[in-house]
């Protein structure tokens, strides 16, 4: 259960978690499937674990171009447990692989799962993971385009993140942090994306039951405070339509680069009333985040279709899918597989600067470009109702379920429980996953 939120003005005491030691290169870890993984060096650091190059254990060292990489924290705490649930149950290679195959996909940005297990070193025990390398993340992307987006580039990750929605969704589980910080390109291909960082992710249906509308005081505000669906805002767990809620925002900020909420992102409620506004009239949200001729019209059906659903309706993937489609032909362009992050004329205009000075977006795990990096020193903000500003609070997930499409056997996480603390504090900082 995520903390009690605090009044403003009242300080919170630091999260009783450890950090990870950083490991030497050539350090090998064995996972429960009993295969050894060769660390390489670290490439990123995120509030209480490592990540690391990695590779197969051999007599070699794991060199720049590994294609693997494993996240390390101690085995006591939560963050990484919690985020394992989802890649076992969802993530194996051969179930992203047999949804491609029966979806007539070439790629699905889904990080593969490889393998996990527990390390034991100088009498600590330390919780791994071992997921797919990947490369930047699309928030660098956005900066470095003057925080702006060109339209198609905008059109084509919607229908990439459609399809990313539907898979996971179809497993049983929502993501709830959808942005540019936790989407990242491939390590060897710039023209295909991932959504990472499921600390988050939420098991909506456990077993094909889905879960009912609840409104819980204690998790208002769950998620990022720019991004997070209304529904999050109100302590409701989130849905299918939570996800294609976000994806909108997301969307509608990429394409004029700010939302109007953006100034006072330190106050949730202003945030949730300005959201609420903005789903009662979404022709004059619109019109406040665009103007007449650059009004994107595909963008405003698309948010009016996903009001439509219920908390428990299956989105109609398809037709979303068409709105964006049709969308590229009104700019007489299609989805030809290349994302083009060529700055947009205008891009950095007082327009798209007028965002008050806020700290950077990034996720719980960052990954530069194969380098090593320097652990970077962690500040404390200031919060507001026990929510910092953009900062996103992690959710426990709950426990064992079988996967709704491909069939296959599930196997057991680890032998061990749940440790005390399946949740991230809310306002760590994050950096980029993997």
């Amino acid at each position: 259960m995520p903390p009690k939120a605090r009044a403003a003005g009242k300080g919170r005491a630091p999260a009783k978690r450890k950090l990870a030691e950083e490991f030497p290169p050539g350090e090998v870890l064995t996972d429960t499937g009993k295969k050894a993984w060769k660390l390489g060096a670290p490439i990123g650091q995120g509030g209480f674990g490592l990540i690391y190059l990695a590779d197969e254990n051999s007599a070699k060292p794991v060199d720049a171009d590994a294609r693997y990489v494993i996240k390390v924290e101690p085995s006591e705490n939560g963050p990484l447990f919690s985020e394992l649930k989802f890649y076992m149950r969802a993530a194996k290679p051969d179930q992203i692989q047999s949804w491609m195959k029966f979806h007539k996909m070439k790629n699905l940005g889904v990080p593969r799962y490889w393998g996990s297990g527990l390390h034991e070193k100088g009498g600590k025990r330390y919780r791994f993971m071992v997921i797919d390398r990947l490369g930047t993340d699309l928030q660098k992307k956005f900066e470095e385009c003057g925080k702006q987006f060109p339209r198609k580039l905008v059109l084509q990750l919607g229908i990439r993140l459609l399809n990313i929605l539907e898979y996971i969704h179809d497993h049983e589980y929502v993501h709830a942090d959808i942005k540019a910080s936790n989407l990242m390109l491939s390590y060897s291909d710039p023209n295909q994306v991932y959504l990472v960082d499921y600390g988050l992710a939420y098991r909506y249906s456990p077993d094909g039951a889905l879960k009912e509308y609840k409104e819980d005081p204690k998790r208002c505000h769950d998620g990022t405070i720019e991004f997070t669906s209304i529904d999050a805002h109100k302590g409701a767990s989130p849905s299918r339509r939570s996800d294609l809620e976000i994806l909108s925002y997301c969307m509608v900020q990429w394409l004029c680069s700010q939302l109007p909420w953006e100034d006072k992102l330190q106050d949730p409620l202003y945030v949730r009333d300005s959201k609420i506004s903005c789903q009662e009239d979404i022709s004059e949200f619109m019109t406040k985040c665009f103007s007449t001729q650059d009004k994107p019209d595909e963008i405003q059906k698309f948010m009016e279709e996903v009001k439509s659903l219920g908390y428990q309706d299956t989105p109609p993937y398809d037709k979303l899918r068409s709105i964006l489609q049709a969308g590229l032909k009104t700019i007489k362009s299609k989805d030809d597989g290349k994302l083009d992050f060529a700055v947009v004329k205008g891009a950095g205009s007082p327009r798209a600067q007028k965002t008050p000075k806020k700290r950077k977006v990034e996720n719980e795990d960052s990954e530069t470009d194969g380098s090593p990096v320097k652990k970077k020193t962690v500040t404390n903000k200031l919060e507001l109702n026990g929510v910092k500003k953009g900062r996103p609070k992690k959710v426990k997930n709950t426990v064992g379920r079988k996967q709704a499409y491909p069939k296959s056997r599930l196997v057991d996480v680890e032998t061990q429980t749940s440790p005390g603390v399946a949740q991230k504090s809310r306002g760590r900082p994050k950096k980029t996953s993997n």
